[in-house]
């Protein structure tokens, strides 16, 4: 019998295009604390991490207390975009039809992601997605990216070996993730970061398309 594959997605840069909300939330949280303006290219750079430590990273000359205090007026300006009625973090085209093609092929499908829980329900009932994947792990559950806790909780609750997982995303912390946990790494080129970076980070192939994907995934874990 052949064992039970899973393929692992991020979700911000690799399932649903979030930057523009993202920035717009981090920038609102700066100016409510007199930290002037971030750049664009800065908090793309950190989309994936869990959100203290995002904080941390664009601010690490600040004490920890404010990197939480800065958190959670971010998490306030997320909640505000959200209910208005242009609101959009659109799927990557291609996205559906890439998940069709590997639960057709019979794998197993997970998320691991730096959103909140909240924030994931809140995406995946909008996008109709909930029902496809059979574990859900964020940055709430534990240690958040690159840690490999996420994908050893999500490889446990499906009921597969590191060598028949694959993680897809498209930030350096995903491969690293993946490497830690004895994963099969794959980047995506249609995100947040480079590509040279996400091989650097240990990406065995990035793809440039989701029509790409499914062979990347069967050249993996065959």
């Amino acid at each position: 019998m052949m064992p039970p594959r899973l393929a692992v997605f991020d979700v911000d840069g690799t399932l649903v295009d979030s930057q523009h909300n993202i920035i717009a939330a981090m920038t609102e949280a700066f100016r409510v604390h007199d930290l002037g303006t971030p750049r664009p290219e800065d908090v793309r750079s950190i989309i994936g991490l869990s959100l203290v430590e995002a904080v941390a990273a664009l601010l690490p000359d600040a004490e920890p207390e404010r990197h939480i205090k800065v958190a959670r007026t971010y998490g306030d300006a997320f909640g505000v975009l959200r209910q208005r009625p242009d609101h959009s973090e659109p799927l990557f085209p291609g996205a559906v039809e890439a998940l069709d093609a590997l639960s057709a092929a019979g794998l197993r499908l997970g998320i691991a992601t730096g959103k909140s829980r909240r924030g994931l329900r809140v995406m995946l009932d909008r996008t109709g997605l909930r029902d496809r994947f059979v574990t859900l792990q964020t940055a709430d559950d534990g240690p958040g990216k690159p840690h490999p806790a996420m994908l050893v909780a999500a490889m446990a609750e499906a009921g597969v070996a590191p060598e028949h997982t694959a993680m897809i995303g498209d930030a350096t912390f995903d491969m690293i993730m993946a490497r830690a946990a004895g994963a099969r790494a794959i980047g995506v080129g249609w995100g947040y970061h480079a590509a040279a970076d996400l091989e650097q980070a240990g990406a065995e192939t990035v793809v440039t398309g989701f029509g790409d994907l499914l062979p990347a995934v069967l050249r993996l874990i065959p």
